[in-house]
């Protein structure tokens, strides 16, 4: 190790403490490799801060020494967003001790946390006071706030409640020169100028390091009702959605659709989640509906539309939840599909979002196209079909991807049948994983050369040196 990367770790325990600083080496490898195992780099130190302070002192010691800075909350996103490079120069920043609730108010309707807080945490703490926050995804149990709000998660409650940036009053952020822009407060109107915190929702952490937040909480869901759809295809899960909207309104809360392939894919690999209904047609849908007054039955309106639709061909079966275990084991198997698709092969996955009147099309053209092009490819879906977010997913078995540049090829040609076919159905790339290192030279190809400048116009006011975790959504280096 040189001379300067020996000043900088000594730097770095001065303000956080030794035993918060992990050096080169094994103990760094949770650290500097994603979640798939796809990107590997590498770090001067991972460090582990404990406020905003700490965070805010750090990120001025590596710009005073041209020290790359990669934020990185639980590590599970899927696009490589938290992963440093193999440069020398990078600083791991982790908010793993930054986990504080630090106010609640149910007069307020709002919860203000620290970044490192797991988002089954936040959840939590909002069932305490009898409220709660609706942000829901497969990684909840693992996954921090501040990744959370750095992507823009989504999950499956968007039908309803909105992404993250709908769910977030308030930001505090360390900026990439150290300065602590304060901006958490708890106002549901404030148009004194420009909404700044917007910058700092979805940017993955190339604009600063969100370290808190004021958080959006909502009354709690009291009485639901859930069932399984079997169907036939993507435009009688969008006309049923239709119908259902049409009877229940706002208390449609979750709508999930997928392929029977990808389920199959989930009980080839996922050992502790049974499916809990026969696979007899090519799609399957999840309904719920709920509602915040207890005791409201929800089942027979449920059961009346679903009846409705069989009756017009639009379902071939419909299964009603009677029980809390048996809605759980339905979730279970849409809350698997990541770590199924993840142990059936190597994973080529899309995020794309089109509106809803043409994702019949999409879907249809999209598995056409990647099938001719690629006949060993497995395409499997999933999707919240409500919000227009259909998940195209092609498992290659892992003998066609030994040789990288041929995986690399393979890669590019699947991506671009998916993203032309989002484009012809006027959608775009992305809707909730983020571009990261996986998506930016698709979001070079296919997006608006003045969007891409007016992004680097940003990045380049605020991190005019790309120390900020360089090398995601654009190009290494600065902008």
């Amino acid at each position: 190790m040189s001379v300067s990367f020996q000043d900088a770790l000594a730097g770095l325990a001065a303000i956080v403490g030794d035993k918060h600083v992990i050096a080169a080496g094994p103990d760094q490898e949770p650290y500097v490799v994603d979640w798939r195992g796809r990107y590997h780099g590498r770090a001067v130190a991972v460090v582990k801060p404990g406020s905003t302070a700490e965070v805010a002192a750090i990120v001025r010691l590596c710009v005073a020494r041209r020290l790359a800075i990669v934020p990185q909350g639980g590590n599970t996103g899927m696009c490589g967003a938290a992963t440093p490079d193999d440069r020398a120069g990078n600083v791991v920043i982790r908010l793993d001790r930054m986990r504080a609730i630090r106010d609640v108010s149910p007069l307020a309707n709002t919860i203000t946390v620290e970044a490192g807080c797991i988002l089954a945490e936040v959840q939590s703490a909002a069932k305490d006071v009898d409220r709660y926050f609706p942000l829901s995804l497969g990684a909840e149990g693992s996954c921090q706030i501040g990744g959370n709000i750095s992507t823009n998660a989504g999950g499956t409650a968007v039908l309803r409640y909105g992404p993250t940036r709908d769910l977030v009053l308030g930001l505090e952020v360390v900026l990439p020169d150290g300065r602590i822009f304060n901006g958490l407060r708890a106002l549901r109107k404030d148009n004194t100028g420009y909404a700044l915190k917007q910058l700092f929702i979805g940017a993955e952490g190339t604009l600063g390091i969100v370290t808190a937040a004021v958080l959006k909480l909502f009354a709690p869901p009291r009485s639901s009702a859930l069932a399984l759809l079997k169907l036939q295809g993507v435009e009688q899960a969008l006309e049923i959605m239709a119908r259902l909207r049409g009877v229940v309104g706002d208390r449609l809360g979750s709508l999930e659709i997928m392929s029977r392939a990808q389920i199959d894919a989930i009980a080839a690999t996922v050992p502790h989640v049974t499916v809990p209904f026969e696979l007899t047609t090519p799609w399957y849908l999840i309904v719920e509906l709920t509602d915040t007054l207890a005791g409201v039955d929800l089942n027979d309106p449920l059961a009346a539309v679903l009846a409705e639709a069989m009756e017009a061909g639009l379902a071939e079966d419909a299964i009603l939840a009677s029980n809390l275990a048996q809605a759980k084991a339905i979730w279970s198997v849409r809350h698997s599909v990541s770590e199924g698709n993840k142990r059936s092969g190597y994973v080529v996955s899309h995020d794309s979002v089109v509106p809803l009147e043409r994702q019949a099309a999409f879907v249809n053209n999209v598995e056409a196209r990647i099938k001719a092009a690629v006949p060993h490819a497995n395409v499997v879906m999933h999707g919240h079909i409500g919000d227009g977010n259909i998940h195209v997913v092609a498992l290659i078995d892992r003998v066609h991807c030994q040789d990288p540049d041929a995986t690399a090829r393979l890669v590019a040609e699947i991506n671009e049948i998916v993203d032309d076919e989002t484009a012809a159905q006027g959608g775009a790339i992305s809707a909730e994983h983020g571009i990261g290192i996986t998506n930016r030279g698709r979001l070079a190809r296919v997006a608006d050369p003045l969007d891409i400048a007016l992004m680097q116009g940003v990045k380049q006011l605020l991190d005019p040196h790309g120390l900020m975790n360089p090398g995601k959504i654009f190009s290494t280096g600065a902008a």
